[in-house]
Protein backbone atom coordinates (compact mmCIF):
# COMPACT_ATOMS: atom_id res chain seq x y z
CA UNK A 1 0.00 0.00 0.00
CA UNK A 2 1.56 3.33 -0.51
CA UNK A 3 2.30 5.63 2.09
CA UNK A 4 -0.42 8.30 1.07
CA UNK A 5 -3.01 6.16 1.20
CA UNK A 6 -1.89 3.84 4.28
CA UNK A 7 -4.76 3.73 7.01
CA UNK A 8 -4.12 4.97 10.31
CA UNK A 9 -4.05 2.29 13.10
CA UNK A 10 -6.58 1.72 16.00
CA UNK A 11 -6.13 2.95 19.50
CA UNK A 12 -4.64 0.83 21.64
CA UNK A 13 -7.29 1.57 23.91
CA UNK A 14 -9.95 4.06 24.10
CA UNK A 15 -13.01 4.16 27.02
CA UNK A 16 -15.91 6.37 26.30
CA UNK A 17 -19.26 6.26 28.26
CA UNK A 18 -22.81 7.50 28.16
CA UNK A 19 -23.50 11.14 28.97
CA UNK A 20 -24.69 10.30 32.60
CA UNK A 21 -22.62 7.41 33.52
CA UNK A 22 -19.83 9.30 36.00
CA UNK A 23 -22.78 10.68 37.99
CA UNK A 24 -24.38 7.45 38.15
CA UNK A 25 -20.80 5.79 40.13
CA UNK A 26 -20.72 8.93 41.98
CA UNK A 27 -24.58 8.78 43.05
CA UNK A 28 -24.03 4.63 43.79
CA UNK A 29 -20.78 5.77 45.58
CA UNK A 30 -19.20 2.86 43.77
CA UNK A 31 -16.60 1.68 41.53
CA UNK A 32 -16.47 -0.60 39.34
CA UNK A 33 -13.41 -3.36 38.09
CA UNK A 34 -13.35 -5.64 35.11
CA UNK A 35 -11.27 -8.19 33.47
CA UNK A 36 -9.69 -8.88 30.44
CA UNK A 37 -7.99 -11.73 29.89
CA UNK A 38 -7.43 -11.36 25.88
CA UNK A 39 -4.83 -8.57 26.61
CA UNK A 40 -4.45 -9.66 30.33
CA UNK A 41 -5.76 -6.85 32.23
CA UNK A 42 -7.69 -5.79 35.79
CA UNK A 43 -9.20 -2.70 35.61
CA UNK A 44 -10.12 -0.68 37.80
CA UNK A 45 -12.83 2.46 37.02
CA UNK A 46 -13.71 5.45 39.63
CA UNK A 47 -14.56 9.40 39.36
CA UNK A 48 -11.88 11.85 39.99
CA UNK A 49 -12.14 14.47 42.71
CA UNK A 50 -12.89 17.00 39.96
CA UNK A 51 -15.87 14.35 38.44
CA UNK A 52 -13.80 13.05 36.02
CA UNK A 53 -13.35 9.16 34.93
CA UNK A 54 -10.48 7.73 36.54
CA UNK A 55 -9.80 4.20 34.47
CA UNK A 56 -6.16 2.66 35.98
CA UNK A 57 -5.08 -0.72 35.00
CA UNK A 58 -2.93 -3.14 35.52
CA UNK A 59 -1.30 -6.51 33.47
CA UNK A 60 -1.96 -10.09 34.72
CA UNK A 61 -1.57 -12.68 32.21
CA UNK A 62 -5.64 -14.19 31.35
CA UNK A 63 -6.69 -12.80 34.33
CA UNK A 64 -10.54 -13.72 34.37
CA UNK A 65 -12.37 -14.31 37.58
CA UNK A 66 -13.03 -11.48 39.89
CA UNK A 67 -14.23 -11.12 43.08
CA UNK A 68 -14.19 -7.71 45.30
CA UNK A 69 -14.92 -6.01 48.43
CA UNK A 70 -13.89 -2.39 49.56
CA UNK A 71 -10.38 -3.61 51.34
CA UNK A 72 -9.79 -6.86 49.41
CA UNK A 73 -9.72 -8.06 45.59
CA UNK A 74 -9.15 -11.83 44.14
CA UNK A 75 -8.47 -12.29 40.40
CA UNK A 76 -7.03 -15.77 38.65
CA UNK A 77 -4.84 -15.73 35.77
CA UNK A 78 -2.92 -18.00 33.62
CA UNK A 79 -1.39 -20.17 36.68
CA UNK A 80 -2.05 -18.02 39.73
CA UNK A 81 -5.17 -16.74 42.24
CA UNK A 82 -3.95 -13.26 43.36
CA UNK A 83 -5.23 -12.01 46.79
CA UNK A 84 -4.52 -8.02 46.74
CA UNK A 85 -5.41 -6.24 49.77
CA UNK A 86 -5.56 -2.48 50.39
CA UNK A 87 -2.87 -0.44 51.53
CA UNK A 88 -4.02 2.56 52.72
CA UNK A 89 -5.28 3.80 56.34
CA UNK A 90 -9.33 5.20 55.99
CA UNK A 91 -9.14 8.85 54.55
CA UNK A 92 -5.98 8.29 53.52
CA UNK A 93 -5.03 8.94 49.94
CA UNK A 94 -2.25 7.40 47.20
CA UNK A 95 -0.90 9.77 44.70
CA UNK A 96 -3.21 12.80 45.47
CA UNK A 97 -6.58 11.44 44.67
CA UNK A 98 -6.94 7.83 45.25
CA UNK A 99 -8.66 5.91 47.70
CA UNK A 100 -7.78 2.15 47.79
CA UNK A 101 -4.51 1.05 46.90
CA UNK A 102 -4.65 -2.75 46.14
CA UNK A 103 -1.39 -4.72 46.57
CA UNK A 104 -1.27 -8.54 45.15
CA UNK A 105 -0.25 -9.52 48.79
CA UNK A 106 -0.37 -13.45 48.07
CA UNK A 107 -0.16 -15.51 45.55
CA UNK A 108 -1.44 -19.13 44.95
CA UNK A 109 0.21 -20.77 42.08
CA UNK A 110 -2.58 -23.64 40.59
CA UNK A 111 -1.19 -24.36 37.15
CA UNK A 112 -2.96 -23.28 34.17
CA UNK A 113 -6.52 -25.09 35.00
CA UNK A 114 -8.46 -22.25 33.14
CA UNK A 115 -10.25 -21.20 35.90
CA UNK A 116 -13.17 -18.66 35.36
CA UNK A 117 -15.46 -17.65 38.31
CA UNK A 118 -13.95 -17.17 41.83
CA UNK A 119 -15.61 -16.28 45.16
CA UNK A 120 -15.06 -16.13 48.47
CA UNK A 121 -17.48 -18.23 51.24
CA UNK A 122 -18.86 -17.85 54.91
CA UNK A 123 -15.62 -18.47 56.40
CA UNK A 124 -13.68 -16.44 54.25
CA UNK A 125 -12.53 -19.74 52.12
CA UNK A 126 -11.73 -18.84 48.23
CA UNK A 127 -13.66 -21.21 45.82
CA UNK A 128 -13.58 -21.27 42.46
CA UNK A 129 -14.96 -23.01 39.03
CA UNK A 130 -11.99 -25.00 38.05
CA UNK A 131 -13.07 -25.36 34.42
CA UNK A 132 -10.49 -27.26 32.98
CA UNK A 133 -11.26 -29.80 35.74
CA UNK A 134 -14.77 -29.11 35.41
CA UNK A 135 -15.40 -28.74 39.04
CA UNK A 136 -15.30 -26.22 41.98
CA UNK A 137 -12.30 -26.07 44.06
CA UNK A 138 -10.25 -23.92 46.55
CA UNK A 139 -7.05 -23.14 46.89
CA UNK A 140 -4.22 -24.84 48.69
CA UNK A 141 -0.54 -23.64 50.54
CA UNK A 142 0.50 -27.26 49.13
CA UNK A 143 -1.13 -28.61 46.13
CA UNK A 144 -2.23 -26.66 42.90
CA UNK A 145 -6.12 -27.18 43.75
CA UNK A 146 -8.38 -29.36 46.03
CA UNK A 147 -11.55 -30.32 44.01
CA UNK A 148 -14.63 -29.75 46.26
CA UNK A 149 -17.82 -30.54 44.11
CA UNK A 150 -18.39 -32.11 40.43
CA UNK A 151 -21.76 -31.95 38.11
CA UNK A 152 -23.25 -35.31 38.24
CA UNK A 153 -22.72 -36.28 34.60
CA UNK A 154 -18.49 -35.42 34.84
CA UNK A 155 -17.51 -39.36 35.50
CA UNK A 156 -14.76 -38.32 37.07
CA UNK A 157 -11.59 -35.56 36.95
CA UNK A 158 -9.88 -35.25 34.44
CA UNK A 159 -7.78 -32.39 32.36
CA UNK A 160 -10.26 -32.27 29.62
CA UNK A 161 -12.77 -29.24 29.92
CA UNK A 162 -15.36 -31.77 29.75
CA UNK A 163 -18.56 -29.54 29.88
CA UNK A 164 -17.02 -26.24 30.40
CA UNK A 165 -18.27 -25.62 33.92
CA UNK A 166 -18.04 -21.42 34.03
CA UNK A 167 -19.81 -19.73 36.58
CA UNK A 168 -20.64 -19.43 40.22
CA UNK A 169 -23.23 -18.09 42.22
CA UNK A 170 -23.12 -18.23 45.98
CA UNK A 171 -26.25 -18.02 48.49
CA UNK A 172 -25.92 -17.35 52.14
CA UNK A 173 -22.13 -17.49 51.89
CA UNK A 174 -21.82 -20.93 50.03
CA UNK A 175 -21.91 -22.11 46.68
CA UNK A 176 -25.68 -22.52 45.30
CA UNK A 177 -25.75 -22.60 41.59
CA UNK A 178 -22.97 -22.99 38.38
CA UNK A 179 -23.05 -22.73 35.07
CA UNK A 180 -22.17 -25.25 32.08
CA UNK A 181 -22.35 -24.63 28.22
CA UNK A 182 -22.63 -28.93 28.11
CA UNK A 183 -23.52 -32.21 30.09
CA UNK A 184 -20.87 -33.55 27.65
CA UNK A 185 -18.80 -36.51 29.74
CA UNK A 186 -15.98 -35.77 26.72
CA UNK A 187 -12.86 -34.32 26.43
CA UNK A 188 -13.59 -30.71 24.95
CA UNK A 189 -17.12 -32.11 24.23
CA UNK A 190 -18.70 -28.77 25.03
CA UNK A 191 -17.92 -27.16 21.81
CA UNK A 192 -20.72 -29.15 19.76
CA UNK A 193 -23.25 -28.11 22.52
CA UNK A 194 -23.04 -24.50 21.98
CA UNK A 195 -26.18 -23.40 20.59
CA UNK A 196 -28.73 -24.83 23.50
CA UNK A 197 -26.89 -27.62 25.09
CA UNK A 198 -26.38 -24.97 28.43
CA UNK A 199 -27.74 -25.53 31.52
CA UNK A 200 -27.65 -24.13 35.58
CA UNK A 201 -27.10 -26.62 38.23
CA UNK A 202 -28.34 -26.57 41.88
CA UNK A 203 -25.03 -27.21 43.73
CA UNK A 204 -26.40 -28.85 46.96
CA UNK A 205 -28.81 -31.43 45.63
CA UNK A 206 -26.60 -31.84 42.26
CA UNK A 207 -29.96 -31.51 39.74
CA UNK A 208 -30.24 -29.32 36.68
CA UNK A 209 -32.67 -26.31 37.31
CA UNK A 210 -33.04 -25.20 33.73
CA UNK A 211 -31.54 -26.56 30.65
CA UNK A 212 -31.54 -25.41 26.69
CA UNK A 213 -29.51 -22.27 27.43
CA UNK A 214 -26.70 -21.16 25.07
CA UNK A 215 -23.18 -21.10 26.46
CA UNK A 216 -24.74 -19.12 29.68
CA UNK A 217 -22.33 -17.70 32.45
CA UNK A 218 -22.07 -15.45 35.48
CA UNK A 219 -25.19 -16.98 37.30
CA UNK A 220 -26.07 -14.61 40.61
CA UNK A 221 -28.85 -14.90 43.42
CA UNK A 222 -29.62 -11.39 44.66
CA UNK A 223 -33.19 -10.51 46.20
CA UNK A 224 -34.09 -14.15 45.55
CA UNK A 225 -33.84 -14.66 42.17
CA UNK A 226 -31.69 -16.27 40.07
CA UNK A 227 -30.10 -14.47 37.59
CA UNK A 228 -28.14 -15.31 34.63
CA UNK A 229 -26.15 -14.78 30.82
CA UNK A 230 -27.63 -16.83 28.06
CA UNK A 231 -24.60 -15.77 26.28
CA UNK A 232 -24.97 -17.28 23.40
CA UNK A 233 -28.48 -14.93 22.56
CA UNK A 234 -27.54 -11.79 24.10
CA UNK A 235 -29.78 -11.68 26.38
CA UNK A 236 -29.65 -11.18 30.64
CA UNK A 237 -32.41 -12.23 32.55
CA UNK A 238 -33.75 -14.23 35.59
CA UNK A 239 -34.33 -18.29 36.12
CA UNK A 240 -37.77 -19.30 36.97
CA UNK A 241 -36.85 -21.78 39.16
CA UNK A 242 -40.73 -23.38 39.12
CA UNK A 243 -41.13 -24.01 35.90
CA UNK A 244 -37.60 -24.28 35.21
CA UNK A 245 -37.07 -21.80 32.28
CA UNK A 246 -35.05 -18.54 31.29
CA UNK A 247 -37.16 -15.27 31.15
CA UNK A 248 -35.53 -12.46 29.10
CA UNK A 249 -35.15 -8.72 30.86
CA UNK A 250 -32.84 -7.34 28.27
CA UNK A 251 -30.83 -7.61 25.11
CA UNK A 252 -27.36 -6.56 25.14
CA UNK A 253 -25.05 -5.94 21.47
CA UNK A 254 -22.18 -8.35 22.57
CA UNK A 255 -21.33 -11.84 23.89
CA UNK A 256 -22.23 -11.62 27.72
CA UNK A 257 -19.79 -12.23 30.58
CA UNK A 258 -19.37 -10.95 34.51
CA UNK A 259 -22.37 -9.89 35.96
CA UNK A 260 -22.72 -7.79 39.15
CA UNK A 261 -25.93 -6.86 40.77
CA UNK A 262 -26.03 -3.42 42.78
CA UNK A 263 -29.27 -1.30 43.87
CA UNK A 264 -31.95 -1.90 41.49
CA UNK A 265 -29.07 -2.49 39.05
CA UNK A 266 -27.20 -5.13 36.81
CA UNK A 267 -24.02 -4.89 35.58
CA UNK A 268 -22.86 -6.72 33.02
CA UNK A 269 -20.18 -7.28 30.62
CA UNK A 270 -20.09 -7.15 27.11
CA UNK A 271 -17.39 -8.47 24.74
CA UNK A 272 -17.10 -8.85 20.73
CA UNK A 273 -16.98 -12.65 19.16
CA UNK A 274 -13.55 -14.22 17.79
CA UNK A 275 -13.59 -14.84 14.49
CA UNK A 276 -13.65 -18.86 15.22
CA UNK A 277 -16.00 -22.12 15.61
CA UNK A 278 -16.60 -21.00 19.22
CA UNK A 279 -18.27 -17.86 18.71
CA UNK A 280 -20.04 -19.15 15.73
CA UNK A 281 -23.39 -20.36 15.07
CA UNK A 282 -24.79 -18.70 17.68
CA UNK A 283 -28.16 -17.26 17.92
CA UNK A 284 -26.43 -13.90 18.66
CA UNK A 285 -25.66 -13.61 15.57
CA UNK A 286 -29.15 -13.36 14.41
CA UNK A 287 -30.08 -11.40 16.79
CA UNK A 288 -27.60 -8.64 16.37
CA UNK A 289 -28.62 -8.60 13.02
CA UNK A 290 -32.50 -8.56 13.65
CA UNK A 291 -31.54 -5.60 15.40
CA UNK A 292 -29.28 -3.97 13.23
CA UNK A 293 -26.27 -3.37 15.35
CA UNK A 294 -22.56 -4.59 15.69
CA UNK A 295 -21.42 -6.22 18.97
CA UNK A 296 -19.69 -4.14 21.47
CA UNK A 297 -17.23 -4.41 24.00
CA UNK A 298 -17.78 -2.82 27.14
CA UNK A 299 -19.90 -1.92 30.02
CA UNK A 300 -23.91 -2.35 30.29
CA UNK A 301 -25.87 -0.82 33.42
CA UNK A 302 -29.41 -2.31 33.46
CA UNK A 303 -32.41 -1.01 35.26
CA UNK A 304 -33.82 -3.92 37.12
CA UNK A 305 -36.86 -2.22 37.19
CA UNK A 306 -37.85 -1.65 33.79
CA UNK A 307 -35.13 -3.76 31.80
CA UNK A 308 -33.84 -0.65 30.19
CA UNK A 309 -29.62 0.08 29.58
CA UNK A 310 -29.40 3.54 30.92
CA UNK A 311 -26.02 3.63 31.20
CA UNK A 312 -22.70 2.43 29.25
CA UNK A 313 -18.93 2.24 28.92
CA UNK A 314 -17.91 1.01 25.59
CA UNK A 315 -14.21 0.00 24.66
CA UNK A 316 -12.59 0.15 21.65
CA UNK A 317 -8.71 -0.24 20.43
CA UNK A 318 -6.91 -3.62 21.66
CA UNK A 319 -9.39 -4.64 24.16
CA UNK A 320 -12.12 -6.84 22.56
CA UNK A 321 -13.08 -9.49 25.21
CA UNK A 322 -14.22 -9.13 28.77
CA UNK A 323 -14.61 -11.96 31.32
CA UNK A 324 -15.51 -10.71 35.06
CA UNK A 325 -17.30 -7.56 36.54
CA UNK A 326 -17.31 -6.07 39.63
CA UNK A 327 -19.13 -3.55 42.62
CA UNK A 328 -16.63 -1.90 44.98
CA UNK A 329 -19.53 -0.23 47.01
CA UNK A 330 -17.91 2.70 49.38
CA UNK A 331 -14.43 3.09 47.02
CA UNK A 332 -14.61 6.34 44.64
CA UNK A 333 -11.31 5.94 42.99
CA UNK A 334 -9.22 2.79 43.24
CA UNK A 335 -5.64 1.99 41.94
CA UNK A 336 -3.98 -1.36 42.42
CA UNK A 337 -0.04 -2.28 42.09
CA UNK A 338 1.38 -4.86 39.89
CA UNK A 339 4.62 -6.48 38.59
CA UNK A 340 5.97 -3.97 35.47
CA UNK A 341 6.90 -0.54 37.56
CA UNK A 342 9.02 0.05 40.50
CA UNK A 343 6.76 1.43 42.51
CA UNK A 344 5.59 -2.19 44.13
CA UNK A 345 9.27 -2.15 45.49
CA UNK A 346 8.53 0.79 47.30
CA UNK A 347 5.09 0.50 49.10
CA UNK A 348 5.68 -1.30 52.44
CA UNK A 349 3.22 -1.18 54.99
CA UNK A 350 3.77 -2.40 58.97
CA UNK A 351 1.15 -4.12 60.67
CA UNK A 352 1.28 -5.57 64.28
CA UNK A 353 0.60 -8.27 66.56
Amino acid sequence: MHPDTAQPSPPALEISTSRQFISWLSEQHVSLAFTTYQTGKLFLIGVTSDRRLSVFERTFERCMGLWASPDRLYTSSLYQVWCFENALESGQLHNGGYDRLYVPQVGYTTGDIDIHDINVDSQGRVIFVNTLFSCLATISDRYSFIPLWQPFFISRLAAEDRCHLNGLAMENGQPRYVTAVSQSDVSDGWRDRRRNGGCVIDVPSNEIVVSGLSMPHSPRVYRDQLWVLNSGTGYFGTVDLSAGKFDAIAFCPGYLRGLALWGDYAVVGLSKMRGNKTFSGLALDENLAAKDVEPRCGLQIIDLRSGDIVHWLRIEGMVEELYDVAVIPGVRQPMALGFKSDEIRRTVTIGSL
